[in-house]
């Protein structure tokens, strides 16, 4: 009755909550035979009920720390709401039961058999707790009597935790009179002769005798004992603690053994499962996040950006890990303010549906930046701590050059912004400087093989390569497969001829055609150009080289593409950093390099999470440049967070730069490598950036505004939406629905925003709202988020611009005509010639990565609003092949930014007394 009762329940909440099942987790350490029986047992009545039940088997090797450990894990996974430890422990090791059963969220004990549940069962808590199965399963027995149990006198024999002490407390709860008797009780006969209700639980084989038993008593047998007897074949057979045969004829009721309590606590097990997972459905829905925001205290005029982060006190980051569906052993704490996510929470939620995809990206910006970090923070916080949904951010870690430059940090800004900001923009947990050493490594071993090339013989240089360590050469790995990737099939280094040796040892890097720099994380414009290898030691070999700023290395780039790690050691054993002199490239893994690159990167592939003023969640993970990459923050942090947020939730991400860039390749290049479609576009547009692209005077960063840009002029406006409108129609050629965010500044008046509102949909915009996030928090883009939520229910005809089967200059024709607005492009004679080499090397069917000017659709950043029938010049072009594209560079750029006359260090300072980072990021 109770199974089927059960049953119905569980069905009755599938119905409810479309894909929720009750989850039931049996924890067993060893292999012992009776336990195996009864764990049978509980998983069968589990899969009848429709219960989904886990059993996680530990060997008899484990110690107490692993099985802490894996109960640490149950407790944090919101699918398992029963859990219990199959005792006894068969462990070689020692191990406190007490501490094990302890151990065991008591929201999910349904054993009943933590102190936590004890003591709340014996002083009569009995709602607000799990009682353990065999006593609850008495309970339900004696229910079915029809006896009422208040003012019975009832005798418990036997007091263990797991079912006499429970039991006593049951009854008495239940409003009878309890005596509890055991082995020592002088008078035992006497007492159980009193008893209406005979509960016995004392380990003794027919110990209570039938005569004893008061006519009419109700009895409980808990007991399981075994007793020789000839006429079984196993030679012993099963009986309890009271003498069935005699019993009976005094008992009104009676259980047998076996088939008696036994099942009735399997049931019980599921009944406290099915409870559980009630419980759970009352205080969340599934997939729903039960999550504490944190209220904002907005001031007028708004104070500094580091002043409003300080005002908040950031939730601990394993609570706001807990809060998304993280389990413990995914997250790695850095601190109490952020953390890494093991990829594994990828793995165990494979199955689950994504949420819904947004990317905001912008009109072409002017120098000062028209607020995506912030408008992104902004639109989260409203969809989660206004609006209830589940939802992440996903951005860009900011490099250190441009924050100690001229830019300043990038965790958005006003009372929007990612905390704590001193930790965001610096080295949050170390993953740039990670790039740093790798990227260094391959540099030194550029440089190191040319060296030993040039002044070692072949044979020199295979002994040193395959050094033979106690008369045995082997080869590694990695040089394995320079043998298969050269076309030679073999694995002993004795059998290799001399021609063969001599195309092993010698990479013959033509010097010339090194592409790859050494990198700093520092604005250093002196770096640009240097020359390496002036030591004597070096022997005369010396090149010009330069050293680029960190987040340009490929590197980065393939950590922001990789779907797991090996997929980025294989990126990263693809790198090409030269040519040979016979044209071929030379790749890291040619280098022997990859390994140790992948051991250098293996915890910068874990995204980093951290949170907003507001208390959403958000993952920091990869910065990218926007020009010659590809700007976006990682794949692997938009999956994890597609996965967490759930079918219903939203993942909110960021794209460097204008929609002709940064979103660009967003969907041509992000989305192509991480098999992800959006959902929706939002497109960032402020009055100063379209009044200067109606012709207003230049705006330059640290200069003060001209007054065009402080008085209302609508005329000016109006022609520069000219820009707002190519965007619109750039993102709509990807078949995604576009929202435009009109972030609104203090000078801009009513008649403006409403302007750009208009003309915005007028252009075909889903839809066009004014944002007031920057000065009041979440609360400032919920009308933002609320045309973001209806825009992602509108179909979504996502398609690329291009097939990558395109010749490499058609595509780039495509990209300048279609998204810039250009007539055609003209290649240089360098940049033809690497056409040549790449589509000759096998790199042709690469997606295009343009590296331009962000400060125009042209490559001329003079040009405004939304110029056509230019010609784009394409200088030249390079390939990033272990990230997965070519980038033909148009104009001039540097990849080393300088310092400026008044670095943003000059207000950064430390107070040593407080250890507080004091300044404006």
């Amino acid at each position: 009755q109770v199974r089927e009762r059960l049953k119905q329940q569980v069905v009755e909440m599938k119905e409810k909550f479309p894909g929720f099942r009750p989850g039931l987790a049996i924890l067993q350490v060893g292999n012992r035979d009776d336990s195996n029986l009864y764990i049978n047992m509980k998983l069968k009545a589990a899969a009848e009920i429709g219960i989904s039940a886990n059993h996680i088997k530990l060997p008899n090797t484990a110690t107490e720390a692993d099985v802490l450990k894996c109960i640490a894990s149950l407790n944090g996974d919101p699918a398992v709401h029963g859990f219990i430890v199959q005792l006894p422990l068969d462990s070689d090791k020692p191990i406190n039961t007490e501490k094990i059963t302890n151990a065991v969220a008591p929201e999910k004990d349904v054993d009943g058999l933590s102190s936590i549940n004890a003591g709340k069962l014996s002083r009569g808590d009995l709602g607000d707790c799990f009682i353990p199965c065999t006593p609850k399963g008495c309970m339900e027995l004696i229910r079915q009597t029809g006896i009422q149990v208040a003012g019975k006198r009832a005798v418990v024999v036997g007091r263990s935790k797991i079912v006499g002490a429970p039991m006593h407390d049951l009854l008495l709860w239940n409003h009878a009179t309890v005596t509890t008797c055991h082995s020592k009780t002088s008078t035992l006969a006497e007492e159980v002769g009193k008893a209406d209700i005979l509960v016995v639980a004392a380990g003794k084989a027919e110990m209570v005798k039938g005569e004893w038993i008061k006519p009419g008593a109700i009895v409980i047998d808990c007991g399981i004992n075994h007793v020789p007897d000839s006429t079984k074949a196993s030679g012993k057979r099963v009986v309890g603690d009271v003498a069935y045969s005699t019993a009976k004829e005094r008992a009104s009721y009676i259980t047998p053994v076996p088939g008696g309590v036994g099942p009735m606590t399997v049931a019980m097990l599921m009944q406290s499962t099915v409870e559980s997972a009630q419980r759970f459905l009352e205080k969340f829905q599934p997939g729903k996040w039960n999550i504490q925001y944190n209220q904002l205290t907005l001031k007028m005029p708004v104070p500094s950006d580091i002043e409003i982060s300080r005002s908040c006190i950031p939730k601990p980051i394993d609570q706001v890990a807990k809060e998304v569906g993280l389990l413990p052993d995914e997250v790695e704490l850095y601190g109490q303010t952020k953390a890494k996510v093991h990829l594994s929470a990828l793995n165990r939620l494979k199955n689950q549906p994504d949420g819904k995809y947004v990317v905001v990206t912008g009109i072409t910006p002017t120098p000062l930046g028209e607020g995506k970090s912030t408008t992104t923070v902004g639109l989260v916080q409203a969809l989660g701590a206004h609006l209830h949904q589940n939802v992440f951010a996903c951005v860009r870690q900011p490099s250190q050059g441009p924050t100690f430059g001229i830019k300043g940090g990038a965790a958005g800004g006003g009372y929007c912004q990612v905390i704590p900001m001193e930790e965001f923009n610096l080295h949050l947990t170390g993953d740039i400087h990670a790039i740093t050493a790798a990227n260094n490594l391959v540099a030194a071993a550029v440089d190191a093989r040319i060296f030993h090339e040039l002044t070692q013989t072949d044979q020199a240089l295979y002994n040193r390569l395959v050094p033979s360590v106690s008369g045995v050469r082997k080869f590694s790995d990695i040089q394995i497969r320079r043998l298969q990737k050269l076309g030679i099939n073999k694995t002993d280094p004795t059998a290799l001829t001399k021609e063969e040796v001599n195309l092993f040892v010698r990479l013959d890097i033509d010097p010339g055609t090194i592409t790859w720099q050494r990198v700093l994380d520092t604005n250093d414009r002196f770096l640009r150009k240097i020359t390496i290898g002036q030591s004597p030691t070096e022997k005369g070999f010396s090149r010009t080289a330069q050293f680029d700023i960190t987040v340009s290395s490929e590197i980065m780039a393939v950590l922001a593409l990789s779907d797991g790690l090996d997929d980025m050691k294989k990126r990263l054993g693809r790198m090409v950093v030269a040519s040979s002199k016979r044209g071929e490239p030379v790749t890291a893994d040619d280098l022997g390099v990859t390994g140790a690159l992948a051991v250098l990167m293996k915890d910068a592939i874990k995204p980093n999470l951290m949170q907003t003023l507001e208390g959403t969640p958000v993952f920091v993970h990869a910065g990218p440049f926007a020009n010659i990459a590809h700007g976006n923050s990682s794949v692997l942090a938009d999956k994890i967070a597609l996965k967490l947020v759930g079918k219903e939730g939203f993942v909110v991400t960021e794209a460097g730069f204008g929609a002709d860039i940064g979103m660009e390749k967003f969907f041509n290049i992000k989305c192509h490598y991480s098999g992800l479609r959006p959902h929706v576009v939002v497109l960032v547009a402020t009055v100063r950036a379209l009044k200067m692209h109606g012709g207003g005077p230049a705006v330059t960063a640290g200069v003060p505004l001209p007054k065009e840009y402080m008085e209302e002029n609508l005329q000016l406006l109006a022609k520069g939406c000219s820009n707002l409108n190519k965007q619109i129609q750039n993102a709509q050629m990807f078949g995604v629905p576009v929202v435009v965010a009109v972030n609104a500044f203090k000078t801009d008046t009513k008649a403006e925003l409403a302007l750009v509102v208009q003309l915005a949909k007028q252009a075909g915009a889903f839809d066009a709202v004014e944002c007031t996030h920057w000065a009041e928090g979440g609360k400032g883009a919920i009308a933002l988020a609320q045309a973001v939520q209806r825009a992602s229910q509108t179909p979504s005809n996502f398609r690329f611009l291009y097939n990558l089967e395109l010749p490499v200059i058609d595509k780039i024709r495509v990209i300048a005509q279609q998204i810039y607005g250009a007539s055609d492009i003209e290649l240089l004679p360098e940049a033809q010639e690497k056409v040549t080499l790449y589509t000759k090397q096998g790199f042709g069917n690469l997606p295009i990565c343009m590296a331009k000017t962000h400060l125009s659709l042209s490559h001329d950043p003079e040009q405004k609003g939304a110029p056509t029938g230019f010609i784009l010049p394409i200088r030249d072009i390079r390939a990033s092949v272990g990230a997965g594209f070519l980038y033909p560079l148009v104009g001039t750029m540097s990849t080393m930014p300088g310092l400026p006359t008044r670095p943003c260090f000059y207000d950064i300072d430390l107070d040593p007394a407080s250890g507080e980072v004091n300044g404006l990021f």
